[in-house]
């Protein structure tokens, strides 16, 4: 680098953050799609680790016995990066379909919002 183009840069640091631009490319053609409804989040002084598997039985009480079939390992930065990415498409879909119930129970019980219960009066009047 020349002592010219060392003095613009020091002189204007924002333009040069602007010239370095990341870009990530995933290829995610060798993955394998696996569908986990249960999962497990330990930790030791240096990484967190994620165990996830099917739960074939989750209204069931007493004991249940798990198998992990997929565990994933990460430091806290990653970690972190993962908490922040799930927290904003979690709002941007309770945005779109309403809030996501956690209780099993309430969720078995109830009637998924949008959809209507038989025998109410809709707004016309119509029974639906």
């Amino acid at each position: 680098m020349s002592e010219k183009e060392g003095k613009d840069v020091e002189a204007n640091p924002s333009q040069a953050s602007q010239q370095v631009q990341t870009e990530v490319v995933v290829d995610d053609s060798g993955t394998v799609p696996s569908y986990s409804n249960f999962c497990r989040v330990t930790a030791t002084p240096e990484e967190v680790i994620l165990d996830f598997g099917l739960n074939p039985q989750p209204f069931a009480t007493g004991r249940q016995d798990v198998r992990a079939n997929q565990r994933l390992v990460m430091n806290f930065y990653t970690a972190k990066r993962l908490l922040t990415a799930l927290s904003m498409t979690i709002q941007r879909h309770e945005g779109t379909f309403g809030s996501i119930e956690l209780d099993v129970r309430r969720r078995a019980a109830g009637v998924p919002q949008g959809f209507a219960q038989p025998g109410r009066v809709g707004p016309q009047g119509i029974v639906e």
